[in-house]
């Protein structure tokens, strides 16, 4: 008996050992981030900026890869089902809250499929139109939209893109449903509305500050609660006539369900290193969104904040009938 025991005692100081050894070489590889939209868009800018970051923080390489399609829910399906080892992240935005209600199927469970890293930024919206649109501020858009309700037409990424789901809350704001084209993907969005071949656009400032500043767009309004200091002449929405319009599109960083907190504590210590890098921080600066502060760069606040914006969003897309199977 004293034999089994002096074993298993060896045994249990070998394996405690082992944890422990694993706990602190914690990433020995390559980690691969999911982005769950195209190269290119905002939320890909944001991923690669932060990636880069936090790879020099954990001594080893974060390869961003991108898996678009279905509002980024194909994305987000394959990190949930990938090894729960810490070396498979997902980088996702609001639209991992919509799409618990505006998707009817989904391979998995929003809420309880995955570990939680830490939030990363919050990007404000621009309401912009095409540079030759008649209205000249956002009053006279509202009234131009009401008006041409059947005619006006609003871009968007996509079903769940950011671009969608400000699109939404606009036409909730003012109580009229306009023209919605959908497109695959930011890019094509935007090139059409600088064509001249869509009206009406609502996307982050991310992809948007370039092109207002360029004045290849006409910006009526930013949804944040004050002016941003990249973009200084352009009203907030509440200044132009919509009390209490405020969306952002806010990000965070997930892991599989059953990724060792070791792995997930790691990494949320490094976002927190990343946030506070001056190239992060002058980036996040000229696309227009500070990151998010070192409270808000932990698991417990993504956490919070998800099951908060399930709540927020369910009514409005509710109301907009907009589903997808």
């Amino acid at each position: 008996m004293k034999k089994l025991l002096a074993t298993f005692a060896v045994a249990a100081a070998a394996f405690a050992l082992s944890t422990a050894a694993n706990a602190q070489t914690y990433p020995d590889r390559t980690i691969t981030m999911v982005v769950p939209f195209a190269a290119g868009g905002p939320t890909d800018t944001v991923t690669r900026l932060v990636a880069e970051a936090m790879s020099k923080d954990l001594g080893q390489q974060i390869v961003v890869e991108n898996v678009g399609g279905a509002g980024g829910t194909l994305g987000a399906g394959r990190v949930a089902a990938a090894e729960a080892d810490g070396y498979t992240l997902l980088l996702h935005h609001i639209g991992m809250a919509t799409s618990a209600t505006l998707y009817r199927k989904l391979a998995y469970d929003t809420l309880n499929s995955f570990e939680y890293v830490g939030l990363v930024t919050d990007v404000p919206m621009t309401i912009l139109a095409r540079k030759d649109l008649e209205p000249t501020d956002l009053k006279g858009l509202i009234e131009y939209a009401k008006a041409n309700k059947d005619t006006v037409t609003v871009a968007n990424a996509g079903i769940g893109a950011a671009s969608h789901l400000c699109g939404m809350m606009f036409m909730s704001a003012i109580q009229t449903p306009l023209v919605t084209v959908p497109y695959k993907g930011t890019g094509p969005a935007m090139t059409d509305l600088l064509g001249g071949q869509v009206d009406i656009m609502c996307d982050q400032t991310t992809n948007t500050t370039k092109q207002i500043q360029g004045s290849t767009v006409k910006a009526y309004a930013v949804t944040s609660a004050k002016r941003l200091d990249v973009l200084p002449d352009v009203p907030t929405a509440e200044e132009g006539g919509l009390p209490g319009f405020q969306v952002g599109i806010w990000h965070g960083i997930y892991a599989p369900k059953g990724t060792p907190a070791e792995a997930t504590d790691r990494l949320s210590k490094s976002l927190q290193l990343a946030l506070k890098d001056p190239n992060v921080v002058a980036r996040f600066a000229e696309l227009g969104t500070l990151p998010s502060s070192e409270a808000d760069a932990t698991p417990a606040a993504l956490k919070a904040k998800l099951e908060s914006e399930i709540a927020r969003w369910k009514p409005v897309i509710d109301a907009a009938g907009q589903y997808a199977d």
